[in-house]
């Protein structure tokens, strides 16, 4: 499993890094907020461990602009040990909350339950000319691979969960690219361009994705829908 471990105290970073590498894990790891948020666009980890108490960005904005795109697992460390803090780091989207100081293998055994959890995800898109798993993140067009960024993943990802229905270009710069990013519609048209070009039989002529002049974008299943 990749994971992706957030955590500023050089120490228990180390600490942990070693561990879970010893558990036959690939481990990243981001010392604050800004990489945490970087790696999690570029570097496609399976699982998070983020330390709520980070010197940039509060780890819980991290989490609340992760789970505006993602469902990626993620395991919260944490010195404190408030109720009210555990139930705001789980009504956000943390899939468990580990409280500090806690033993090694209670953390690795968490990790192995969420990753459980993890994997139990929806079903791939099937069409005419595509298949996309974007929990394996593989995709085809008939019957060829195609490979895909991960940003390119994310805005898939965002789509998906709405198949049909319009996604405003704010909304989905706010998913993908997080809360700081409103006016960036050449993003979008960069990047919807490529997908084009990689999934669509007539690029020119999009069956899939779809786009709404000066409103947003949609993924159809099925042509004309």
């Amino acid at each position: 499993m990749r994971i992706l471990l957030v955590e500023d105290d050089l120490v228990l970073r180390t600490t942990l890094a070693i561990g879970l590498r010893a558990e036959e894990h690939e481990v990243l790891v981001a010392a604050d907020g800004r990489t945490a948020l970087d790696a999690l666009r570029e570097d496609a980890p399976d699982l998070v461990v983020l330390d709520l108490g980070l010197p940039d960005i509060p780890g819980l904005e991290v989490l609340q602009s992760l789970r505006t795109w993602s469902r990626l697992p993620v395991i919260v460390l944490s010195a404190r040990t408030d109720s009210q803090d555990k139930v705001g780091a789980l009504d956000a989207g943390a899939d468990d909350y580990v409280t500090k100081p806690f033993g090694v293998d209670e953390l690795h055994a968490r990790i192995r339950s969420a990753g459980r959890r993890g994997a139990v995800t929806a079903a791939p898109v099937v069409t005419e000319h595509l298949r996309i798993d974007v929990a394996a993140r593989q995709a085809s067009r008939d019957g060829a691979p195609v490979r895909l960024t991960p940003t390119e993943w994310a805005i898939l990802e965002v789509l998906l969960r709405h198949p049909g229905r319009l996604v405003g270009r704010a909304d989905l710069l706010h998913e993908v690219w997080g809360p700081a990013y409103d006016r960036e519609t050449n993003y979008l048209r960069t990047y919807m361009a490529t997908l084009r070009k990689k999934l669509e039989v007539d690029p020119s002529r999009p069956v899939h994705l779809v786009t709404e002049p000066g409103l947003g974008h949609r993924f159809t299943l099925e042509p004309g829908a």
